[in-house]
């Protein structure tokens, strides 16, 4: 391959993009409040694709965006593995954090605002705003670990 081809490969524009409303489906057939749409770029992130050919191919990260309707809300969840970065983009989305001791923090994330959550932390945000939210989402692993849940919350008896 030449070195323009292999730089081609690397290139993903919009314009072939398309947000993916299963990703998280099983979030979603469980309460509808947590449909939310992956639009994947570098890798597959953690939500559990297995593959997507139309992405770049992740080897040091990975690099989605993330639509949350109104009112809706990305569950507590744990990568054990990774860090994880939100990057708001629009929208107003509360991102809330708990220690596995049970320590709590959340913080109202606005346009530009950035949180990083270590491993080991768990996550989650709600969409506090009255429009769609949209924002990036970048896990420090090619390939990380399918998140968990609390051990009392009930999606971690739903079926992927």
């Amino acid at each position: 391959m030449s070195f323009g081809d292999w730089m081609n490969s690397r290139c993903v524009q919009r314009s072939t993009r398309k947000y993916d409303w299963n990703a998280l489906k099983f979030q979603a057939g469980y309460d509808p409040k947590y449909g939310r749409a992956q639009m994947r770029y570098l890798g597959t992130g953690a939500t559990g694709v297995a593959s997507d050919s139309n992405t770049v191919p992740a080897v040091h990260f990975t690099f989605s965006t993330m639509i949350i309707p109104a009112g809706h809300v990305g569950p507590l969840h744990l990568h054990e593995d990774t860090e994880e970065v939100f990057f708001v983009l629009r929208g107003r989305v509360r991102i809330m954090c708990e220690s596995k001791e049970g320590e709590y923090w959340e913080i109202e994330a606005g346009e530009r605002d950035l949180i990083s959550v270590p491993p080991g932390v768990y996550r989650g945000e709600v969409n506090i705003g009255d429009e769609e939210a949209l924002m990036c989402v970048m896990l420090g692993s090619p390939k990380p670990q399918t998140p968990t849940y609390k051990p009392d919350d009930p999606l971690s008896r739903v079926k992927r």
